[in-house]
């Protein structure tokens, strides 16, 4: 339980130091719209990811710190799209760990029964179905298409703001500009 600790003090580091908000507004807008099928995606994701206590726990932290934090405007896209990544990565080495223990460390009984057999098999290939899940949504979405949008999104927002106060600012004459002027 010390990863969503520390990953939510690094998180609001983050949000402080490197990446703040730009936003003016109190609603913070979603960083990735997903179709129908990336819903059905998600859900499996999460009936997938419900593999161990400890696990179930994290996730439920994350669950709780992705809501919080996408409500606020105080966080900006790229503190809000790394969520997802900090708890996907720290999930992957677990299951790693797990993958192994489940194929390397444990081994059938010699007279199991075949349900014993069932679950031993269901446990392998459930960490397995994990390792797969997890490392697609990591190197297949939330680096190359999740990340890039919230960094694009916050790039824009700064450079709206930046135009704005720009606008903003009341313009100022060189005063060579206006000796020369009342010469004419």
């Amino acid at each position: 339980m010390l990863f969503p600790a520390f990953a939510s003090v690094y998180i609001i580091a983050l949000s402080r130091l490197a990446f703040p908000s730009h936003r003016v507004s109190t609603a913070a807008p979603e960083v990735f719209h997903g179709s129908r099928l990336f819903r059905v995606y998600v859900i499996s994701g999460t009936t997938i990811g419900f593999d161990t206590t400890l696990v179930s726990a994290v996730m439920s932290c994350q669950i709780l710190t992705e809501n919080v934090i996408s409500g606020l405007s105080l966080f900006s896209p790229p503190v809000r799209a790394l969520v997802p990544l900090l708890y996907t990565v720290w999930r992957i080495f677990v299951i790693i760990d797990w993958c192994k223990d489940v194929w390397f460390n444990k081994s059938l009984p010699v007279n199991a029964t075949p349900n014993v057999a069932a679950w031993f098999w269901f446990g392998r290939y459930l960490a397995i179905a994990n390792l797969v899940y997890f490392g697609v949504n990591l190197l297949c979405f939330l680096i190359p298409r999740f990340l890039p949008r919230a960094f694009d999104r916050y790039f824009r927002e700064r450079d709206e703001v930046l135009a704005k106060s720009q606008e903003d600012k009341p313009v100022q004459v060189p005063r060579e500009r206006v000796s020369d002027h009342k010469s004419d």
